[in-house]
């Protein structure tokens, strides 16, 4: 839902609200890349352990396959 906008001022309250629509990982370089239902479940969980409220990063443990990661860990930085 949020793909293509200005991600830095996304707040954790947002991010929680596009659980729906599902997570993925903006690289460096802009291409988008979106989680597999677990790497969505860990998401939403991490978030809502959070008490970081704007600028979230995180570091994503996983392996690309096609176009979806298939996530193995998910840590809020």
């Amino acid at each position: 839902m949020c793909k293509g906008k200005d991600l830095a001022g996304h707040t954790r309250q947002c991010a929680i609200g596009c659980s729906k629509s599902g997570y993925g990982i903006v690289f460096g370089h802009g291409k988008f890349v979106k989680f597999d239902e677990a790497g969505n479940a860990k998401t939403l969980e991490a978030l809502k352990a959070s008490t970081k409220e704007k600028d979230l990063k995180a570091k994503v443990s996983g392996k690309l396959d096609s176009d979806v990661i298939q996530v193995e860990s998910v840590e809020l930085q």
